[in-house]
């Protein structure tokens, strides 16, 4: 007998059977993928979980979803188990079964069971928002430790490994490798042999090396050895160290699989005691019990940055510091415990701000973080000083079309800057700025971004570049006014005081009645008279009326103002419909009365408190919200069912009441745990059944955390 199954019922028998393949506890939810190391757009790797994955169920990919091989075993009284990766195992090599999973803003840890000992794989990518040499430093932290259960003494031995993948997205190119010790420090180094300066293949970068880590501290026993994976694996899983050996046979990546293995002697291990657990930051921190790995991927130059005076070749910031490559490992490997500390008040801090809004919410906020913080770059000038105007910041538009400095990517992702160091926003503002200051660029509107593909800033000197003159005006005088208002600095609307008045002069001619154009939300095409994009270009024009009043120059600021309040009442009465149901609500787009879509863009109402639209359209939207959500969450507009999460996130900043803001929310939160996908956490998917729509890893997850800086 054939038996149909509603379309609601099916997206719920289909969720349900999908969580309930995790075996293991979730804390607080387990993700459409987990963050392991990512700490750049080149230095990204995930555990993808859809209906679930231990972290020995599959191998650890790049956002785009290529494999980067990192596998881990232990050896337990001279049996192997595999606790990372999901290598080919030898006879007698067991699984380890994974007990429980808990992800914090900066740490995905995993613990799992190896016969009478437990495995603990912690995965720090440090977020460092006020240390600009260690948030520039482009490597992340994996500490193993072991704890016996069955309170007796097991001999125990550690191994992790990378292949050669982490260096290229064209498998069939030939790495190169080496080891040294220095300092008592051991580094696997892998690269391209050929390389492509600014060159990406598949995302992957094609120059730069990747850098595996560990300490050889005084009495331990550290083996290390290079080679093909079944051979260098075996090694470990059978005699439980390595040779000391290096391959000397380079090769294409996927020939023979290349691997850089570590091997660590913990002697006998016991149980944790209550002391020990007190002493080591619940039994995380760097005890006799634990091995700590450093992975890093480094380039320089890290951009190419168009100037007025030619092509810049630009550095990490992180050089200010550490001279060398090894000298930045030196530095950060060992400081392992110190990070985990610094960690750990990062973490709380942001669930405590996160909790004043509830539970779901932090689980939002704190899968949002390293997606966020790991898609951009922290630069200086060739010259390597520290002064206004050479420090920028590069973010990569990740998954969607891989430009540089995307204005409406950097505009919704912008809360998280604000909530953790406004100043971090204001350095991607400066390229952006001082490349339109240059008059390179041609339009009167501000630029779309710096650059069609990552890492070369080439600017559009054309003015050809993708068109989204109120959208990027808006967002660059919305950026710059909150930047000015959080940081007391007054630097940007200073120097570049022209520039944002020419934007303003734009907006003034195509808020009110916008002309047919993209939004932010190209994907969904080009629309005249769009009620969110008269919304923001007029709140522009209102915050350029704050600046100038910043800047003392009052007559202009009056009529700014004027102008501004003028428009809106106009705008409530070209863009106001009535639903079926009664209920007033913002048309899509005027004269369009059965249209409605999400005016987030009145957030930044809220954010620059300029009062521009009033408090009784707060409410009218917020009534009418949940008359439209979906399984889901509340579609984008009406011209589909799907909707973006950091859109959402905004949208429920300017509830009024707190059913509204939790509707949000509560969606958001139920999407991510479906475990109906395995991209990381895309901010574009369906309302109906929780599919994501093609995007992945993008920055605009700081979009998320939207709720803590109105």
């Amino acid at each position: 007998m054939r038996v149909s199954i509603s379309a609601p019922l099916l997206v719920g028998f289909l969720v349900a059977r999908a969580v309930a393949n995790v075996t293991w506890t979730a804390t607080p939810l387990n993700p459409p993928a987990v963050p392991l190391a990512v700490r750049s757009p080149y230095l990204s790797a995930w555990l993808k979980q859809g209906s679930g994955q231990a972290l020995n169920d599959d191998w650890p990919t790049f956002w785009t979803g290529m494999i980067v091989g990192w596998a881990g075993f232990v050896r337990v009284d001279g049996v192997p188990y595999s606790f990372l990766g999901n290598p080919t195992l030898d006879n007698g090599v067991l699984k380890a079964v994974q007990k429980n999973f808990t992800y914090t803003s900066t740490q995905s840890t995993f613990v799992l069971s190896a016969g009478p000992i437990d495995v603990t794989a912690n995965f720090l990518s440090p977020v460092e928002p006020t240390d600009l040499v260690k948030l520039s430093l482009p490597f992340s932290y994996l500490a193993v430790s072991a704890a016996s259960t069955d309170g007796n003494m097991h001999s125990v031995q550690i191994y992790t490994d990378i292949s050669a993948e982490w260096v290229s997205g064209d498998l069939s190119l030939t790495a190169e490798w080496s080891t040294t010790t220095l300092n008592g420090i051991i580094t696997h180094q892998v690269q391209l042999a050929n390389q492509t300066l600014f060159g990406e293949v598949a995302d992957h970068t094609q120059y730069g090396s990747t850098y595996y880590s560990v300490q050889n501290p005084p009495n331990t026993v550290t083996t290390f050895q290079s080679g093909p994976d079944i051979f260098v694996r075996s090694q470990f899983t059978s005699h439980g160290r390595l040779t000391n050996g290096q391959d000397p046979n380079f090769r294409a990546i996927n020939n023979d699989w290349p691997v850089f293995g570590f091997a660590r002697d913990l002697g006998k291990v016991g149980p944790f005691t209550t002391e020990n657990i007190k002493n080591s930051a619940r039994a995380r921190k760097h005890t006799p019990s634990t091995v700590v790995f450093s992975i890093g991927h480094v380039r320089d130059p890290l951009v190419q940055y168009i100037t007025a005076s030619g092509l810049q070749n630009r550095t990490g910031y992180w050089r200010t510091r550490y001279k060398s490559v090894d000298a930045a490992i030196e530095g950060f490997l060992p400081a392992y415990s110190t990070a985990l500390s610094s960690a750990v008040a990062t973490d709380a801090k942001i669930s405590k701000d996160s909790l004043k809004i509830s539970a779901d919410y932090e689980a939002i906020v704190t899968l949002s973080v390293r997606q966020a913080m790991g898609s951009w770059e922290l630069t200086v000038g060739p010259d390597l000083e520290i002064r206004d105007g050479n420090v920028m910041a590069f973010m990569k538009e990740i998954s969607s079309d891989g430009n540089m400095n995307t204005v409406d990517v950097i505009f919704p992702a912008w809360p998280i800057f604000l909530y953790l160091n406004p100043a971090l926003g204001k350095y991607l503002l400066e390229p952006l700025f001082q490349y339109q200051a240059s008059g390179l660029y041609p339009n009167p509107w501000s630029v779309h971004d710096m650059g069609s593909n990552y890492p070369k800033a080439l600017g559009h000197n054309d003015g050809r570049d993708e068109a989204m003159p109120v959208e990027e005006s808006g967002n660059m005088l919305i950026m710059t006014l909150s930047y000015t208002q959080q940081s007391n600095d007054k630097t940007l609307i200073t120097k570049y005081a022209k520039l944002l008045n020419q934007w303003t002069q734009f907006l003034i001619s195509d808020s009110l009645i916008p002309a047919n154009q993209l939004s932010t939300d190209d994907f969904a095409g080009t629309l005249s008279n769009q009620t969110n994009l008269a919304i923001k270009g007029t709140i522009g024009i209102k915050a350029m009326s704050i600046i100038e009043g910043l800047l003392g120059n009052t007559a202009t600021a009056a009529n700014y103002s004027s102008i501004a309040m003028s428009y809106a009442p106009q705008i409530v009465d070209f863009a106001t419909g009535t639903g079926a149901n009664g209920l007033k609500h913002f048309e899509l787009s005027y004269g369009n009365p059965d249209s409605w879509g999400l005016t987030y863009n009145l957030m930044a109402d809220k954010l620059l408190g300029t009062e521009v639209f009033a408090e009784s359209l707060f409410k009218q939207q917020s009534a009418w919200y949940p008359t439209v959500a979906q399984e889901f969450g509340i579609p984008l507009d009406t011209r589909h069912t799907y909707t973006k999460s950091d859109w959402q996130i905004w949208t429920a900043a300017t509830a009024t009441d707190i059913t509204t803001r939790d509707l949000f929310v509560s969606s958001v939160r139920k999407y991510i745990a479906s475990g109906v996908n395995s991209a990381p956490f895309s901010d574009w998917y369906e309302t109906t059944n929780a599919k994501t729509q093609g995007f992945r890893a993008r920055p605009v997850a700081g979009g998320h955390l939207a709720l803590l800086v109105v």
